[in-house]
């Protein structure tokens, strides 16, 4: 029964709302620069003070993604990322589904698809022909490959997601702290390999350390839900932006640390719940933070269905709803009250995302300590 209502979201979703497009375009910033590559003209020549959409791919991502400038036809080459996009979010889904023990024939997979294409995460992915859906896709890949030992398939697509943004890095923690040098060494590797390969063949390549990496050092004040966008945005002293940012950067590595606890008895809860608190510290914490980018986050939000997880908690869905929820918050009568909640509100939701993950591993490790005080670290091993 779910599966109709799966159907026509994704087929209202690409043919409609996405083939529409929008004032927010990243597509045509990406098509462009890999034809300027092709066509062997200096990528990083725009003019980065301005407010439009920018090209910040690094040249081993140029390389990378090159191929989308064979396609000759813009509107068709914009219609098939949109496509590709659309069906990697299936896909990850799906492998999500089987990752946590579920048939794709139960209702989980269909129902997940529904969620999923309601969110403005999946909405405005698709609506800005953005790559995040490949990226999730990736992001789930990687989880899948690293639970099942696959190591250097694992270090393989986490690196293709490093070299296309940096922002997953830190997931190399996950490998890191079980000594699993082989998808640690790939995911270190592909975008050092990518680079080297691609500074001679990508023209212009030196202005992206000249010109595009000053520019990505700054702090922009439009549709930036870090904390860092936001203390621009309300003009916050620097002291306390300083202590803000250690608050929430100390909630993080507290959770982290706790839940290593789990890396050997519940490694998907382990996993999936360390991933999604490193993704959303990033996207709280990072110069750049966007509304889109808590797509990320649905991996961790697959734990709902296991005995223990972060979102049996009703703190951890109000989190989830403002940073998901396609709801607008602009009001004629409250104005500036609605447009600054409506530009925060993700940025409200990953910091109570932070504070409830890092609250309840305390809580399960205290738990578990009264409950079994002699259970120590080399008994789990």
């Amino acid at each position: 029964m779910t599966w109709p209502l799966a159907i026509i979201l994704i087929i209202h979703r690409v043919f409609i709302l996405a083939l529409n497009s929008s004032v927010t375009d990243d597509f045509t910033t990406v098509y462009s620069a890999v034809r300027r590559f092709l066509e062997g003209t200096p990528v990083y020549n725009e003019i980065y003070y301005y407010v439009d959409p920018h090209y910040l791919y690094n040249p081993g991502a140029t390389l990378l993604l090159s191929p989308i400038g064979l396609i000759s036809d813009f509107a068709n080459a914009r219609a098939l990322f949109i496509l590709a996009n659309a069906l990697a979010i299936v896909a990850a889904l799906a492998l999500l589904t089987r990752l946590f023990g579920f048939s794709l024939r139960s209702m989980v997979w269909p129902a997940s698809i529904v969620i999923a294409f309601c969110t403005e995460a999946v909405r405005n992915t698709l609506i800005f022909s953005n790559i995040n859906g490949i990226l999730l896709l990736g992001l789930s890949l990687f989880l899948w490959l690293l639970l099942r030992g696959r190591s250097w398939w694992a270090g393989l697509v986490i690196g293709l997601a490093i070299l296309i943004k940096p922002q997953f890095a830190p997931l190399l923690f996950l490998p890191a702290v079980k000594l699993d040098w082989r998808t640690l060494t790939g995911g270190i590797a592909v975008p050092v390999v990518f680079n080297l390969v691609a500074w001679p063949l990508v023209p212009g390549a030196s202005d992206y350390l000249s010109k595009l990496v000053p520019y990505l050092g700054q702090i922009r004040d439009y549709a930036n839900s870090s904390l860092a966008g936001f203390a621009v945005y309300f003009q916050m002293p620097s002291a306390l932006e300083s202590v803000l940012w250690l608050i929430f950067a100390t909630t993080v590595a507290v959770g982290v640390l706790m839940l290593l606890r789990w890396r050997y008895t519940d490694p998907l809860l382990w996993a999936t719940t360390t991933a999604g608190l490193l993704l959303a510290g990033v996207f709280l914490l990072s110069s750049l933070g966007q509304m889109y980018y808590s797509m990320m986050l649905f991996p961790m939000m697959f734990t709902v269905v296991l005995r223990t997880s972060v979102f049996h908690n009703w703190l951890a869905w109000l989190a989830a709803y403002l940073f998901l929820s396609p709801d607008t918050w602009f009001s004629s009568r409250w104005v500036d009250y609605g447009r600054w909640f409506e530009f925060f509100r993700p940025t409200f939701g990953w910091a109570i995302l932070l504070l409830v993950t890092a609250t309840c591993s305390v809580m399960w490790w205290l738990g578990q300590r009264t409950t079994d005080p002699e259970h120590s670290e080399t008994a789990q091993r």
